[in-house]
Parts: structure tokens; C-alpha cells; sequence
């Protein structure tokens, strides 16, 4: 975002500019300073009052003072600019409301203000003080209706308006003439809160310039700009439409102008494609140069969908053209292709020394060529017959040469071929002759060589025989004396070894035994610290949830006790408006006899609604108490009660004095003569229902002013959305009693109508009236002590619940941080005993895979050393043996033959597991689960809830055992 300023200044106004983006002209604020304009600038000042309103976001009035006739006066132009704008160009000069829909947000600053903002002993704000100074004069006369227009113009112009007020900004004199030269710290408290309450108003409510749904951009606000002055140079009136559909169909024409130009940018013309990607690539630049048309364009007329149309019709012309001169190139750049491939290869085949091959293989390379060259939609259709015309002239005419120069040769090499067969059967005969004297001579050496080759042979042989056996011997004398030295010294080192063994493996044996003890210690405290633990763990959620369900339950009754609160409010907003019904009744009876009965009654009204304003002021402060929901909701169940036992009371009274209405309005016919002030009194009543309309009105912009903090502040805390909704319920609750206040109106339109036909019935029961309603109004005032002493009692006593409430809720909140941090760290507890044991698991199996393995390398040493040895040590051996064995850790089970079997650990552990799985029935609970974990399935148990023995069994049973 950029934020730019710029100050214009023409007669009297400055221009602030503030662009809040590059395509957006952001902010138009116009500052107007209350110039003396003179008679002969009156026109020229209209008009430029009229172009500041129509272009700016945000008109400022800054002024000296109050808002008095004078200040009024100088904003005399606003009655004059329907005479110099019109918003249509037919349908004569428009209205000041009509012109409002276009107006800016209308600021009215009050410098160096010294008044006290308070109104019937109450204060207001300065938006308040601008309505009440813009409220109609009373009166008749040709002054006043001037007055009133000048309002009336101001209102309807201008329905967003605001006031601000700053006092002097010091109070010395000589700082005043040096303001320029003085630091903002300087200033008095009062005029710097009140000059950062304006300027944050003006950076929040100044909005980009829009004319209905258009947001305005610079060329569009420079062209309707012109289009204003244009008209007013040319000493015609500004019409808004007129100027808008100008600088639409503009708009419209610029965006046009550049979606050619992304089209005819997008589309990519060097390529030489195909029609298919011609057409994909057409509709992609069309696509984006339409969202280009879209994203530029404004409005949603006649203009735009004529230049769309235009633009499609343009781009589809344009698309076709560009296709149609494409594919003549193409088609002329594949004539020329072909034209050159069948030169090419008609100078092949015509050729001397041409061949087939070769043809085809220049052939392929052209064809290759040409499809990766040529395009269009004629490209395989001039191919094709291209090839036609190869395969039917210049290939066919070779084809036709080579076959008659093959049946040249084939000629003349059959003639050769005769002559070589004559040749071949003289020599075959001469071959026969020689094989035969060949064999001959073959077969006699033969029979020379099968002799020599016998006798060679058993000589040989015999040689042979002699050798071996000679070697044989050696060989045999040679082994049988190294494998006795060998056999010597292997029995001593086997000797020795087992020796060493036997005692390393009893050291080992006593150590893992020790370690195997400690390690079970270990274990088992650890599971009785997890069995511990665990039971903490459950008892802590047990409690977290029973403290959770008392939570839930508080809150369920919370929010119906706000229910409650809400109807109950409702039950005593009617109670309320029903009792001011009977008060005006009554009031209505008293002032129908004298004129001071009725300034009485007027007096009440005025006090209602000073009430009403009062009860307004009280709800805005209620608003900042209703964080404590709780509280409320209790208090407002007591007053509940109370309110119903009075709602009660006040029903039975209401029945008494509806009886004696109908008794009075029979007695009412001296009221004739008053009938008019009552017709006074009614239309004053009228015109402070109107004002508490324009209230309502107010009340509805700080709901949607209060809405949007809402919307604001959510993103902060999650309270401010709740106290924004109860705000909104408010808000209707206000609205509700505007339309009371319509109901009590009509009503009293009704009991006027009712006393004007009951004023002949009613005089001579006037002094009775007066003493009744004496009566009743001391009962009424000691009714609403007795009713304002029983609710501070019951507040108080409230109060004092509240806080009970309140603390039992900390503790609770308390202790369950506690169990849940106790749960985290049992949580902790139990990680690391999990850890520990899968550690204890794995030095176990670890441990058990050392033994298995020494105890297989001891045993294949000792039956290699057995069957090593001599037949009279091995026997000694084996008794050493057998001795020693006993008190090894492994089992040897001895047979009938004197042999041993080795009995290893996996099947005595198998053995083991038989008998627990046999078994665990009678383990007992404790057992179980200390089973169940060292299996690694604790998790399934903890997810079992209160279980009893039959519950672990079965889950031992399907994890366990498998069952």
C-alpha cells in the first residue's frame, strides 16, 4: 500500500488526496473554511461547492465556535445545488435526497469550543449537538421556512454526518501567534485527545471514491471530472448519469483497446502450429484478454456488454485471419517442400549407379524432414500424394531397370553355370579314382599305428602301477607320523581349554545369576511403583471428571439462567410499559379538567422520556458490567421473583383501575372545552415520538458502530464477541421500547378519541377522581419504596452468594490444575518405567542369548575334543566329565548307551511358559497386570475402566495367550 498526500487549495477549500493503492485514488478530503463569498462569485462558488461534494470521500467543515444561525447561514449553499447538479437528464431539477446517495461523509469541526455539552441536565455528544442544531426552528414565517430548508438541505444531502469539537489549543496568547513553532506536547491535554479522536475518524471512515458498486480508479475520477467541468464550462447542468455513461462507454473503450493488446501479446504467432494448438492457443489469449476486459472495464450496462461484444466479434475476425493467411503459407510452404522432395529424388533414381536402397533410405530422411517442417491442415493430404506420384514415376521407372538388368545376369550366369557342371563331372570322376588309391594308403597306416600305440600302451601302464604304489607308501608313512604329532598336541591344548572353560563359565554363571536377582528386584519394585501410580492416575481422572461434570452442570445452568434473565426482562419491560399505560391514563383523566393538569401530564411525558434516556444511559453502563455472566444471571433470577410477585400486584391494581376508568369515561363530558389543548398536547407528543424516532435511528449507527469494534476486537479476545452480541440484544431491547413508545402514541389516540365522546358524563365526579388519584399515587410511591428496598436486600444477599460461588469456582479451577499437573508427571512416572523395563527386557534377552551361545560353543568343543582323543582318555574324560557336568547350569540327560543328550534353555524356558500359561487363572490381580505390561500391552489396560479379575483375564486371554 502507498500512502500519498496532496493539498489543493481553490477559494476557500483544500483538497487532501490519499491514494491508498497505484490503481485506486483512495481518500478525497475536502476542507472547506468558511469564506466570505461576495455576490458576484456566488455561481462560480456554487459550482465549486457542488464538484467538491460530488468528488470528495469525506467533506470537512471546520469552523470558529458553536453551531449557531450564522454558521447555518454560511452553509447556504447546499439548498442551491439541486439547481446547479441534476442526477438524471430527464425528470426536471433533482432533490436533495437524491443527491445524498452521492454525497461524502459530511464532518462539521468546532474549533476553539468553549460550550458545555449538556441537554435537560445530561450530557451529549457532539454528533447530538449537530442533530439538535439541525432539528426544524418552530415557528411560521418566511425566516423560519428559509432556516428550515437550510436544515432540511443540510440533512438530506448530507444522511453520514459527524461533529467533532476542539478546544483552544493554549491558553497564552503569545503561543497562539507562534502555533507553527510549538511542539504537540505543548498543547493542552484536551486538544491533543480531541485531535486524535478526529484524525483517527478521518484515516478510518475515508474510503476510495465509489459511485454505487464502481470503485473510482484515477482515469476514471479524472474523466468524470472533466466531464462535470465540460458541462459546467459549457453553461449547461452536470447530470450524474450522463457524466457516469460517459466515462463508462471511455472506460469500457480503454479496456477494449487493451484486451487486443494482451491478445495480440498472448498469442504466440512465430510458432508454426497446428490447428488444434492454433485453436487452444487462441482460446487461452482470449481467456486472458477478456479477464483483462473485465478486470478494467466499469459498470454493468449497455456500454460494457456493446464493447464485449465488439471485443469477441474483433478477437474471432481476428483469430480467423490470422488462421486463413497461416494455412495458405502452410500450404504454399508445403507445395514448395514437395516440389523440391521429388526433384530430389527423381535425380536419385535417375541416377547411373542408383539403387533401391538408397532411394528408400533418401526417401525416409526427406520424409522425416518434411514432418518436422511442414505444417497446416494440407500437409499429409500433399504427402500422400506425393508419394502416389514417387511410387508411380521415378521409383517405378528404376524398379523397371534393376529388374531388367537382374534378368540380364541371370542369363548369363546360367550359361556359366551349365559349363561348370560339365567341368565338375570330369573332376568327380578323377576325385573317385584318387579316394580309392587314398584309402588304400590309409588303411595300411592305419594298422602300422594301432601296434605302436599297444605296445606304448602296457608300457606305460606298467610304469604307471609301479609309481604309484612307491608314492602311496611314502605318502602313507608321511601322514600317519605328522597326524600322530598332531593328534599329541591337540589333546593337550584341548586339555587345557577345557579347563579354563569350565572354570570362566562358573564365574560367568555366578555373576549372571547376580545380576539376574537384581535385575527381578528391580522389576518388581518397578511394577509396584507402576501399579501405584496407576491407581493415582485413575483416582486423579475419576476426580478430573467428576469436577469436569459439576463444570458442565454449573455452565448448563448458567446459560438457563440467562434465559430466564432474558424472558424475565422481557415479562418487566411489559409490566413497565403497562404500568405508564395506566400512569398516562391517569395523568389524561387529571389534565382533561384543567390546563394545569395538563402541564402536569406534559411534565410526566417529558420525564418519561428523560427516563427513557436515563434507562438508555443506564444500559450503555450495564454494558461494561455484563463480563460477569454468572452474577447477572443470579441477580436477575431474584429479581425474577420479586418481579413477579409485584407483576402480580400490579395486575390486581390494574384491574381495580381498569373498573374505574370505565366508571370515569362515563363521567367524562365536561371535557369538551379542552379538547383542543389536548389536540396541542398530542401533536407535541408527536413530535417527541418523532425525535425519539430520529434517537432509534441514532441508536441503530452506534449498534452498526459497535458492531464493527466487535468485528474488530475479536481478533483480540474472545470476550469482546460476547459482550458485541449482548450489545446487539440491547440495541433490540431499545428498539423494542421505541416501538412501545409507538404503541403508547397510538393509544393515546385512542383515549383521546374516548375522552372527546366521554367529556359530557364527567362533571360531577371530578373531585372524586382527584382524591382517588391522590390515593393511588401515595400507595404507588410506597409500593416502589417497598419494591426498591426488597431488591438492594436481595442484591446484597446475591452478592455475598456470588462470591461464595465464585471462590468454590477458583478452588475448583485449582485443584484441577493440580490433578491435571499430577497427571502429567504420573504420566512422566510411567514413560519411564516403561522405558526401564523395555531396557531390563532387553538385557534379559540379551543375557539369555549369551548363555545359549556358550553353552552351544562348550558343547561342540567337548565332543570334538572327545572324539579326538584315545580310546583310554576319551573313557577318563568322559568320567571327569560326567563329574563335572553336575555343576554346570545346563542339563545333560544320560542314556543307556553311556552318551549324553544336551537339554538347552529354550526348551526348559518352553517347559516354563507351558506351565504359566497352564496357570494364570490362579495368578492373582496384581499379577495380571504386572503380566499384562511386561508384555507390552498396558495401554489396552488402561483403557479398561474399574476392571475386575474376570475383565484382566479375558484381556490376558486375547493378547497373551491367544485365545
Amino acid at each position: 500500500m502507498i500512502q500519498v498526500f496532496s493539498i489543493i487549495y481553490f477559494s476557500g477549500y483544500f483538497l487532501f488526496c490519499v491514494f491508498c493503492s497505484i490503481t485506486h485514488i483512495g481518500n478525497f478530503c475536502i476542507t472547506a473554511s468558511c469564506p466570505l463569498i461576495p455576490f458576484w462569485q456566488g455561481t462560480y462558488s456554487i459550482q465549486i461547492f457542488s464538484l467538491a461534494v460530488l468528488l470528495s470521500s469525506m467533506f470537512i467543515y471546520n469552523q470558529m465556535g458553536g453551531i449557531d444561525e450564522a454558521a447555518l447561514d454560511r452553509l447556504s449553499l447546499v439548498t442551491e445545488m439541486t439547481k446547479h447538479i441534476r442526477v438524471r437528464a430527464s425528470g426536471g431539477r433533482s432533490t436533495a435526497s437524491e443527491l445524498g446517495q452521492f454525497s461524502p461523509v459530511f464532518v462539521w469541526l468546532l474549533r476553539d469550543f468553549y460550550l458545555d455539552l449538556t441537554e435537560d441536565n445530561r450530557k451529549i455528544t457532539p454528533r447530538d449537538y449537530l442533530e439538535l442544531a439541525l432539528r426544524p426552528v418552530q415557528g411560521g414565517g418566511r425566516d423560519v421556512s428559509a432556516k428550515n430548508a437550510i436544515r432540511e438541505s443540510i440533512r438530506a444531502l448530507f444522511p453520514d454526518r459527524e461533529c467533532f469539537t476542539l478546544v483552544r489549543p493554549v491558553n497564552n496568547e503569545k503561543d497562539l501567534q507562534r502555533l507553527d513553532q510549538l511542539l504537540l506536547s505543548n498543547f493542552r491535554p484536551e486538544f491533543r485527545s480531541g485531535l486524535d479522536a478526529f484524525t483517527k475518524f478521518v484515516l478510518d471512515r475515508t474510503r476510495p471514491k465509489q459511485l454505487g458498486a464502481s470503485t473510482m480508479t484515477g482515469p476514471i475520477l479524472a474523466g468524470l471530472t472533466q466531464s462535470f467541468l465540460d458541462a459546467i464550462n459549457s453553461g449547461a447542468v452536470p447530470t450524474i448519469s450522463s457524466s457516469w455513461q460517459s466515462v463508462e462507454e471511455a472506460e469500457c473503450r480503454r479496456a477494449y483497446d487493451s484486451a487486443v493488446d494482451t491478445y495480440n501479446s498472448c498469442f504466440d504467432r512465430k510458432k508454426q502450429i497446428e490447428e488444434d494448438s492454433l485453436r487452444e492457443a487462441h482460446e487461452d489469449a482470449m481467456r486472458k484478454a477478456i479477464s483483462a476486459f473485465n478486470a478494467s472495464a466499469v459498470g454493468a450496462g449497455l456500454a460494457r456488454s456493446k464493447f464485449e461484444k465488439l471485443l469477441h466479434s474483433a478477437l474471432r475476425k481476428a483469430f480467423e485471419d490470422y488462421k486463413r493467411n497461416t494455412f495458405l503459407e502452410a500450404d504454399l510452404q508445403c507445395s514448395n517442400r514437395v516440389q523440391s522432395m521429388e526433384s530430389k529424388v527423381r535425380a536419385a533414381c535417375n541416377h547411373p549407379d542408383a539403387k533401391l536402397d538408397d532411394v528408400v533410405r533418401l526417401l525416409d530422411g526427406l520424409l522425416t524432414e518434411y514432418e518436422s517442417t511442414a505444417y497446416g491442415p494440407g500437409k499429409w493430404k500433399r504427402l500422400a500424394t506425393f508419394l502416389q506420384q514417387c511410387l508411380a514415376g521415378p521409383v517405378l521407372d528404376l524398379f523397371r531397370r534393376q529388374l531388367e538388368h537382374i534378368v540380364a545376369e541371370r542369363n548369363a550366369l546360367r550359361l556359366k553355370c551349365n559349363s561348370s557342371d560339365d567341368k565338375l563331372a570330369l573332376l568327380r570322376k578323377q576325385l573317385e579314382a584318387s579316394e580309392g588309391h587314398r584309402a588304400e594308403y590309409l588303411r595300411r597306416y592305419e594298422e602300422i599305428i594301432n601296434d605302436k600305440q599297444k605296445i606304448s600302451k602296457d608300457y606305460s601302464v606298467r610304469i604307471t602301477e609301479l609309481q604309484t604304489k612307491s608314492s602311496k607308501l611314502e605318502e602313507r608313512c608321511m601322514s600317519l607320523s605328522s597326524s600322530l604329532e598332531t593328534a599329541k598336541r591337540e589333546s593337550n591344548d584341548w586339555r587345557s581349554k577345557y579347563d579354563h572353560s569350565i572354570l570362566q563359565q562358573k564365574a560367568d554363571g555366578s555373576k549372571l545369576k547376580s545380576q539376574i536377582a537384581s535385575l527381578e528386584s528391580r522389576v518388581s519394585i518397578s511394577e509396584g511403583r507402576l501399579s501405584a501410580t496407576r491407581e493415582q492416575a485413575e483416582s486423579a481422572q475419576e476426580e478430573a471428571s467428576e469436577w469436569k461434570r459439576k463444570y458442565e452442570v454449573a455452565v448448563s445452568e448458567a446459560k438457563t439462567a440467562l434465559q430466564r434473565a432474558a424472558v424475565a426482562q422481557e415479562r418487566t419491560n411489559k409490566k413497565v410499559q403497562e404500568r405508564e399505560d395506566a400512569l398516562r391514563a391517569e395523568l389524561a383523566n387529571q389534565l382533561s379538567e384543567k390546563e394545569e393538569e395538563i402541564s402536569r401530564l406534559s411534565a410526566k411525558v417529558s420525564q418519561t422520556e428523560i427516563h427513557a434516556t436515563s434507562l438508555i444511559s443506564r444500559l450503555e453502563a450495564t454494558e461494561a458490567k455484563l463480563k460477569s455472566h454468572e452474577s447477572d444471571s443470579l441477580a436477575l433470577k431474584e429479581e425474577i421473583r420479586s418481579l413477579t410477585d409485584n407483576l402480580e400486584s400490579i395486575r390486581s391494581e390494574v384491574l381495580s383501575r381498569e373498573k374505574e376508568v370505565r366508571i370515569l369515561e362515563q363521567e367524562k363530558n365536561h371535557l369538551q372545552e379542552k379538547y383542543l389543548a389536548e389536540c396541542k398536547k398530542f401533536d407535541e407528543t408527536d413530535i417527541r415520538c418523532k425525535e425519539t424516532e430520529r434517537e432509534a435511528r441514532r441508536a441503530t449507527e452506534l449498534a452498526d458502530v459497535a458492531r464493527a469494534e466487535a468485528a474488530a476486537a475479536q481478533k483480540d479476545k474472545g470476550e469482546a464477541q460476547r459482550l458485541a452480541m449482548e450489545r446487539l440484544a440491547l440495541i433490540e431491547r431499545m428498539e423494542r421500547q421505541v416501538e412501545a413508545l409507538e404503541r403508547d402514541k397510538a393509544k393515546m389516540v385512542e383515549e383521546i378519541e374516548r375522552l372527546h365522546q366521554s367529556e359530557k358524563d364527567a362533571t360531577s365526579k371530578v373531585i372524586l377522581l382527584e382524591n382517588s388519584v391522590d390515593e393511588r399515587e401515595k400507595e404507588i410511591d410506597e409500593m416502589l419504596k417497598r419494591n426498591n428496598q426488597q431488591r438492594s436486600n436481595t442484591v446484597q444477599v446475591l452478592e455475598g452468594l456470588l462470591a461464595t460461588e465464585r471462590e468454590a469456582c477458583t478452588e475448583a479451577n485449582k485443584r484441577a490444575e493440580a490433578l491435571s499437573l499430577q497427571l502429567q508427571a504420573t504420566q512422566g512416572k510411567l514413560d519411564m518405567l516403561q522405558q526401564e523395563l523395555a531396557s531390563v527386557q532387553r538385557n534379559e534377552t540379551a543375557l539369555d542369548s549369551k548363555l545359549k551361545t556358550s553353552a552351544r560353543r562348550l558343547r561342540g568343543e567337548a565332543t570334538e575334543s572327545v572324539h579326538d582323543m584315545d580310546i583310554d582318555d576319551d573313557n577318563n574324560g568322559r568320567r571327569r566329565k560326567r563329574s563335572k557336568s553336575t555343576t554346570s547350569p545346563f542339563k545333560n540327560n544320560h542314556t543307556e548307551d553311556g552318551g549324553s543328550v544336551f537339554i538347552g534353555e529354550d526348551t526348559y524356558t518352553g517347559s516354563l511358559q507351558g506351565t504359566e500359561t497352564e496357570d494364570y487363572t490362579k495368578f492373582t490381580v496384581q499379577k495380571l497386570k504386572q503380566e499384562l505390561t511386561k508384555h507390552g500391552f498396558g495401554a489396552q489396560l488402561l483403557q479398561l475402566k474399574n476392571p475386575n479379575k474376570k475383565d484382566i483375564v479375558a484381556l490376558y486371554e486375547k493378547h497373551v495367550v491367544g485365545k
